[in-house]
């Protein structure tokens, strides 16, 4: 609101309160959406790291128009077919170690405080009733209406468009101005059995009318902070503030925090071009949802993202180097892999070891691309250092805290078993290598390398891997 960079702060008891408007479950949610997600995980974390209590409320909707005519298309009861959608929404956070936030209620679950904030809004003059039963926003009864997205009330003509450039088809419904909006619909023939009865008829809520009741519900007049993607900025978050604030009087949240567009190949993610991709469809190509949020997470909010295969694929070969770190750090440690989790059970201790200009990074407004170039400076850096027990274990515990803050697991890749001729061929290696047939041994080398891997060798013997592309 103010286009300038603030400290938060908690404001209850070390509490750091904030809203995150969810997805609306029609489908299953795109890289897009997840990209705004996996963007206020990582801030959830590092305001947990930061001594800060988190508690994070993500809305579902689960009743608008695309969901209705999604479960008027399937022939299925409306709760019958988000909830589908909702379970698989869980699943992808689920795969993508996302933290659950400590509410997500239901646009339909709270339809009651729904209504009741209609009836303050009308009683206080920010509201009227439609010739054909809707309610609507008088958007002229609140004076201070565009002052997050910087729009002059009076040239404002329409809500035909969001701040994202989408069109913005959500409340074609009867209205004395074109800037005023739905908060109420009424029960039109295509809603078929999804009414509830008001004041004012049978209908149901317009969209932006759940956000405030229910933040208000969990989170009370004022929050600490309010999240989303650059495209709700307008018209969404802007009637949020008209709503919550001509309701209560009270400024609704202290900050705001937008994040910015994704491009897949530096073009614009749409059906129509075939590149609205979801967590299933980079599955199928090969890439683990933990290479997909370390991707996603990997460019500064602020700044639109351009989503690549090959950047999949440097994902990938960022999160082995990191993996490659913490052998390092276990075998100076003289511990082994399996023992790395529980460098992680313990996020909280207080110590960054080399990874203090990681952890400032991120408290510089997020940024997670200069703190990833910290924490590989570090990884470079420790990888020459002759390192006690004692001090592996430091590190380690510092890396477990960095790679907590990021949400990002290591030894976590299913390893691709090698078909049984690349392993016959490494057979036949390790026994030119103990015969020390060297010649040899470099010529099964490269007909194995060939295939698609590489051999490791190790003191009893070898292990392999495929080669990255």
């Amino acid at each position: 609101m103010s286009r300038s960079i603030k400290e938060i702060k908690p404001s209850k008891e070390g509490q750091f309160r904030f809203y995150c408007c969810g997805p609306t479950v029609y489908g299953p949610a795109h890289i897009g959406n997840f990209r705004t997600f996996l963007v206020q995980d990582v801030f959830r974390r590092v305001i947990e790291l930061g001594g800060m209590k988190p508690y994070q409320v993500r809305n579902l909707t689960d009743v608008d128009d695309k969901t209705i005519r999604g479960a008027q298309k399937e022939g299925v009861p409306l709760n019958d077919f988000t909830q589908k959608w909702t379970k698989k929404f869980h699943e992808d956070c689920e795969a993508l170690n996302m933290l659950k936030p400590e509410e997500e209620p239901t646009a339909t679950g709270h339809i009651k405080e729904q209504i009741a904030m209609i009836e303050v809004l009308i009683e206080r003059g920010h509201a009227y009733v439609g010739k054909d039963g809707s309610v609507y926003y008088k958007v002229k009864s609140f004076k201070d209406y565009g002052k997050l997205a910087h729009l002059n009330l009076e040239t404002l003509k329409t809500q035909d468009e969001t701040s994202g450039g989408a069109a913005n088809l959500a409340d074609e419904y009867d209205r004395e101005n074109v800037a005023d909006f739905a908060l109420w619909k009424a029960h039109k023939e295509e809603d078929g059995e999804n009414a509830w009865d008001s004041p004012w008829g049978r209908g149901r809520p317009g969209w932006h009318i759940e956000c405030s009741a229910m933040s208000h519900r969990y989170l009370g007049d004022t929050f600490d902070l309010h999240a989303g993607g650059i495209d709700l900025c307008f018209p969404h978050h802007e009637n949020e503030i008209a709503q919550s604030e001509g309701a209560t009087g009270k400024p609704m949240c202290k900050h705001w925090f937008h994040s910015a567009h994704l491009q897949v190949e530096g073009e614009k993610m749409s059906k129509s071009l075939g590149n609205l991709f979801t967590v299933d469809d980079i599955k199928e190509k090969g890439y683990s949802p933990n290479v997909l949020r370390y991707l996603l997470i990997s460019g500064h909010y602020q700044q639109p993202f351009n989503f690549t295969m090959d950047g999949l694929g440097a994902a990938r070969s960022a999160i082995h180097k990191l993996e490659k770190l913490a052998k390092y750090l276990l075998k100076k440690a003289n511990l082994e892999e399996k023992d790395f989790q529980g460098f992680l059970a313990n996020p909280l201790s207080e110590d960054w070891g080399s990874f203090k200009a990681f952890w400032d990074a991120l408290c510089d407004n997020l940024n997670v691309p200069q703190a990833l170039g910290k924490l590989f400076e570090a990884a470079r850096d420790l990888e020459h250092k002759d390192l006690s027990v004692e001090e592996a274990k430091t590190e380690l515990k510092a890396l477990g805290k960095a790679l907590y803050a990021l949400g990002i697991k290591l030894f976590a890749e299913e390893k691709k078993a090698a078909p049984d001729d690349v392993k016959a061929l490494a057979d036949l290696r390790l026994e030119a290598r103990r015969s020390k047939d060297f010649a040899k041994s470099d010529e099964l080398r490269d007909k194995i390398s060939a295939q698609g891997w590489n051999v490791l060798d190790r003191k009893d013997g070898y292990d392999l891997e495929p080669i990255e592309h």
